[in-house]
């Protein structure tokens, strides 16, 4: 496990600060064009990468029905319910809901991996449940004003979930670099679809400030997010691997405090507390178990 914490840091920072940024993003266009731009440009440069490293961009034929049906419920559930959680209400608070996922992959791996829990897991996903609860609680005005936001970003969780369980259950062997540009490139043909079907009005150039969120997301949080992501679920078990994702909502948290003056008081520090430690259970094995 010591081998996930790097990437765990990574994908905390890089996913946690991109929550806020969504509002910016999609200011000038459609959800749909925006994570349409996102996937295509995260997936075509991860692969360019890999090439450039020397790997092979095959993908064998027997795995992609795995692969097609991992970015279908995973990217393409959670890239546009997310989004639209984001819009509908404050975004730390659909970070918070979209990242209830551990619950579900916890769950799901149990019921169709077969991976049950341990009580060191069961503790690590009840202390990291209280973490995210607290802030549900908080939360409650917004969502009850935006309840279409809250459903969205409960959905997203649980199309991460069906996600990482699908791919715990099939595994894909390859390269992180080339498996995650392959399923990058898949979603964003359903939301390629969706962008020219729900676009309105003439062709235009966004703002150079639209533009910047964009190429940022794409190349940062979609493109190495994903990537130490899908090499995560590789090297840990399906209950875990939700866990070392549970740190992304409070950097989302302050993010938003930072970006929109979302509010981070006593409980979102609590919250950040309990999810902290919950990782750390999760991750970090005694001295005694590594022997």
């Amino acid at each position: 496990m010591r081998k996930a914490i790097p990437l765990v840091l990574v994908l905390t920072l890089v996913w946690g600060t991109m929550w806020p940024l969504f509002t910016i993003g999609v200011r000038e266009v459609s959800v749909w064009t925006f994570r349409t731009v996102c996937l295509v440009g995260s997936g075509l440069a991860l692969l360019a990468i890999a090439r450039a490293r020397g790997e092979s961009l095959r993908i064998a034929r027997a795995h992609w029905g795995t692969l097609v049906a991992a970015s279908l419920t995973y990217l393409v559930v959670w890239n546009i319910t997310s989004t639209y959680a984001a819009i509908l209400i404050p975004s730390g608070q659909a970070a918070i809901l979209g990242f209830t996922m551990p619950l579900w992959a916890a769950l799901m791996a149990w019921a169709f991996v077969g991976q049950r829990p341990t009580g060191r897991v069961l503790l690590a996903l009840a202390i990291g449940g209280l973490g995210v609860a607290l802030l549900i609680v908080n939360g409650i005005d917004a969502y009850a004003k935006a309840p279409l936001g809250f459903s969205m970003g409960l959905l997203a969780g649980l199309g991460w979930a069906a996600g990482t369980v699908i791919l715990k259950r099939c595994p894909v062997p390859g390269s992180p670099l080339v498996l995650t540009g392959w399923q990058l490139l898949v979603a964003a043909v359903p939301l390629t679809i969706g962008a020219f079907a729900f676009a309105e009005g003439p062709w235009f150039v966004p703002s150079t400030t639209t533009l910047v969120v964009i190429a940022y997301i794409t190349l940062v949080p979609m493109a190495v997010g994903n990537a130490a992501w899908f090499a995560i679920v590789g090297l840990l078990p399906g209950n875990v691997a939700g866990l070392s994702s549970v740190m992304v909502p409070v950097v989302a948290m302050v993010s938003g405090a930072i970006i929109h003056h979302e509010p981070l008081g006593p409980v979102q520090w609590a919250s950040m507390v309990c999810c902290a430690a919950g990782l750390a259970l999760a991750l970090i094995k005694p001295a005694e178990a590594r022997r």
